[in-house]
């Protein structure tokens, strides 16, 4: 697959799909999937194989990208000439939209690092939700109080709080 500027030029915003590869030995290319929804639905997501033609747009691919990054991705989409030729996007430009928050633990194991989960457990445990309720309703304005104690209760549930009547509909 060489650099092919014949094809339909495009501007794809997705996501990483795994890992990026190699696409050959010296690494000035690189081949990847960006998976794209017009609709954010699940079933209008599509899966587009993307290669890296120049060496520094290949090394920025194989090395500073994680999967789960939301790129925006612009170049030139291949189609097929023969029935067993694939189809691909050629890409030219690369921007990172969004990096991906956590990253896998070095074991490359499909889960959170220990210490990362330990970390959080401390965190959890060590909270007070009647607390944490009584400290943001004390700063709220009284108007917004009702709109507030609705929000707190659509996320943590019905949690009773000393003087307050229940202003559930």
């Amino acid at each position: 697959m060489t650099m092919d500027h014949s094809g339909i030029a495009v501007t794809l915003d997705g996501f990483l799909y795994d890992e990026a590869v190699r696409g050959d030995q010296g690494e000035t290319t690189a081949r990847f999937r960006l998976v794209v929804s017009p609709t954010d639905e699940v079933v209008d997501e599509m899966v587009v194989p993307c290669t890296a033609t120049t060496p520094v747009l290949a090394a920025a691919v194989l090395h500073e990208l994680a999967p789960g990054d939301q790129l925006r991705i612009t170049g030139y989409l291949c189609l097929p000439r023969t029935p067993d030729e694939p189809i691909w996007l050629d890409v030219t430009t690369l921007e990172v939209l969004w990096a991906a928050p956590l990253s896998l633990a070095a074991d490359d194991t499909d889960s959170l690092d220990a210490e990362t989960i330990a970390d959080l457990t401390d965190l959890f445990e060590d909270l007070d939700l009647v607390d944490l309720t009584r400290a943001v309703l004390d700063t709220t304005r009284p108007e917004d109080r009702a709109r507030v104690i609705r929000a707190i209760d659509d996320v943590l549930g019905d949690i009773p709080v000393p003087g307050m009547e229940d202003l559930d509909p």
